[in-house]
């Protein structure tokens, strides 16, 4: 991923002198490249919404001699994506239906077991200790990765009290909800290739609050480890038409499981008053096919005592 991580920095770098026009660029540039190096200078100031003598500003202030040079990046970078699994597409694109359920798990089995190498297992405990020792608990995942996110706010949401899942659409709306954010604070943020500008300027603005930052990405050379000091690394590599995000949800399940063995006693506290909500307001007793026992809910042995 050279040339993408080359392009990166060079935006991440100069991002905070970019102009409003140029910003806007930047982002679009980061998540839509593939797009973006198709677009003559015109076409990519309309699909953004900002003049072509802007774009061709803002490939100069990248340090290219032009937009010609700077698209030339774009399309380097297409052909770096699209060289990361050309063999997997074209096999599932000559499989018939049959067997594509077959081909894409075996896939997903290959990406754990190359994740299990990867993954540092004291990084990970640090992690584990980061989030379960942190005043508030923020996590970032835009595009793709939002479904990672809500899942990990979801549980977390259980354990901790100060859990903020940052939804927006906009980077002001994400600055508004990390505006209060201090060195006490951790943040977990979440992105894969295509990455999102969106969440490595969160992350930028964590790190310059002094908060504790970790991220969840594909590689050590992924531009979201800038500010981070805690690195978890999941295999998530193009397989047709998605890419497959099973081995970073395995991490993230990993680290539920781990945050909720220090957490036990909350955690049954918690469940016990949510099922006294769900019976009260019958949330579930309505529409459920078949109940489970009681023995079945929670398979946690009580501890003795507080956490």
């Amino acid at each position: 991923m050279k040339q993408t991580n080359d392009l990166m920095k060079r935006i991440n770098e100069r991002y905070s002198k970019m102009s409003k026009g140029q910003k806007m660029l930047a982002t679009y540039i980061s998540e839509q490249y593939d797009k973006a190096a198709f677009l003559t200078a015109a076409k990519l100031g309309q699909t953004v919404g900002v003049s072509e003598s802007t774009v061709v500003r803002f490939a100069m202030t990248l340090g290219y001699g032009g937009y010609p040079e700077f698209q030339k990046d774009l399309e380097a970078m297409v052909k770096e994506k699209l060289s990361e699994a050309p063999e997997q597409t074209v096999i599932y694109e000559n499989l018939e239906n049959a067997k594509v359920l077959d081909a894409v798990l075996m896939s997903d089995v290959k990406r754990i077991e190359h994740t299990i190498r990867q993954v540092d297992e004291q990084v990970f405990e640090m992690a584990v200790d980061m989030i379960h020792n942190a005043k508030r608990i923020y996590i970032v995942g835009i595009r793709s990765c939002a479904p990672l996110a809500q899942f990990l706010s979801f549980y977390l949401n259980v354990m901790y009290d100060q859990v903020k899942l940052i939804t927006t659409n906009s980077a002001s709306e994400m600055f508004e909800q990390m505006m209060r954010i201090s060195k006490d604070d951790v943040v977990i943020g979440i992105s894969f290739p295509r990455y999102s500008m969106r969440t490595l300027k969160a992350l930028e603005f964590a790190n310059n609050r002094s908060a504790k930052i970790i991220s969840l990405t594909d590689s050590v050379h992924s531009p979201m480890n800038l500010y981070s000091s805690c690195n978890l690394i999941a295999e998530s590599s193009m397989s047709g038409l998605v890419d497959s995000l099973v081995a970073p949800m395995s991490i993230i399940n990993a680290l539920i499981v781990a945050l909720s063995k220090k957490r036990q006693h909350q955690v049954l506290k918690n469940l016990d008053e949510l099922e006294k909500l769900w019976d009260q307001y019958q949330v579930y007793g309505s529409d459920e096919l078949e109940y489970v026992s009681d023995a079945m809910k929670f398979r946690y042995k009580r501890p003795e005592g507080n956490e």
